[in-house]
């Protein structure tokens, strides 16, 4: 054995001394070393409880015959006398059509006769109290009324249709008649994140589950001023708060992000912070999500794959102690509210309305 051989060979004995040594403090791998990390026995998930909303009182029933309302024409017809009859043309935007319109208290005007209501009524009703209007001028008057133009049940489609704009509903709709409507969807559209918003609020039906699974669970019946929002899939982001100096929306770019990702951009106050549990509002659809308890540290220190976060995803790192979620959600609540409109469909059902 040379010189060299017998220098390199000590030098790795007392490698091997210090290595098996009790003194080292040392916990890295040594360089080469291949540890596997396995999410079924490595996940960095403490929690996870999956949630599922429904319509409830939100739902509607369809209604067997059409009720007027302010903005619907009716074309009333006296028989024999035109003087007691719908008095000529009535001109909306650029459509001409023959009758009187029902006003916003929900009365048609008519020659001689008058203002008669008719709001909520059907053709039949509305016929029998005008033609009981008209009985003042003649004893046994023939009425026939009909509907020139449907105006009082509007329906607004917004966002990545083909045809946008507002419709309106000459009977009861369903959601996948009303979809129809607008002549199909752009390429761009975000069906996991399309909502029908009621009243101000969105409603729990799945648009995506509808179209794309065909589950008629989700073809929901419409009521009148619902608007369908499709918005597109080019503006994706998560949302961080709660120890982090930059809290609010952050971008997703092409769609992609991890958690230590997010928190990074949001400036993670690590002094503050509690990363054994973190948490996370996921929308899966607008009926269907999950809440998410993570431990970042185990991320940190190699013990646990990456966690991919997915669009509309919630954060919240907890300040201290670890908290419950209705502490969690009342600290994050008015900053949901100043983005209610930017957030995930289950976001706004489950946390802004329950």
């Amino acid at each position: 054995m040379n010189r060299n051989m017998c220098f390199y060979a000590s030098i790795g004995f007392l490698l091997c001394l210090l290595l098996t040594s009790g003194c080292t403090r040392y916990t890295d791998l040594e360089p080469g070393t291949i540890k596997p990390v396995y999410s079924e026995r490595s996940s960095a998930v403490v929690e996870r409880e999956s949630v599922e909303v429904s319509l409830g009182e939100d739902a509607v029933q369809p209604e067997p015959e059409y009720r007027l309302g302010p903005n619907d024409i009716l074309y009333v017809n006296v028989k024999g006398h035109p003087e007691l009859s719908s008095p000529g043309i009535f001109v909306g935007g650029s459509n001409k059509v023959t009758g009187s319109r029902v006003d916003g208290l929900g009365k048609v005007h008519l020659p001689l006769a008058g203002s008669v209501s008719v709001d909520g009524m059907t053709i039949g009703e509305a016929t029998a109290r005008i033609q009981e209007a008209v009985r003042t001028y003649l004893k046994d008057p023939w009425v026939v009324v009909e509907i020139s133009d449907y105006r009082s049940k509007p329906l607004y489609l917004l966002g990545q249709f083909n045809a946008p704009g507002t419709y309106y509903m000459d009977r009861s709709y369903s959601l996948m008649e009303g979809l129809a409507l607008g002549n199909g969807l752009k390429d761009i559209a975000n069906l996991r994140s399309a909502r029908i918003i009621r009243n101000g609020k969105t409603i729990p039906v799945d648009i995506y589950r509808l179209l794309q699974e065909g589950d008629q669970s989700q073809n929901t019946w419409l009521a009148a001023n619902d608007v369908i929002f499709v918005p597109d899939d080019r503006n994706q982001n998560v949302f961080v708060f709660g120890a982090v100096k930059k809290a609010g929306p952050v971008v997703m770019p092409n769609g992609r992000l991890f958690l230590t990702q997010a928190l990074s951009s949001a400036d993670l106050n690590e002094g503050s912070a509690r990363l054994t549990h973190v948490r996370i509002i996921r929308s899966l659809s607008p009926t269907r999500g999950e809440l998410l308890v993570i431990d970042l540290t185990k991320i940190l220190k190699g013990e646990a794959q990456p966690f991919p976060l997915m669009e509309g995803d919630v954060l919240y790192v907890p300040r201290g102690g670890v908290g419950s979620w209705n502490l969690a959600i009342q600290e994050i609540l008015p900053s949901l509210q100043a983005l209610s409109g930017i957030l995930q469909p289950f976001v706004q059902i489950k946390v802004l309305v329950d």
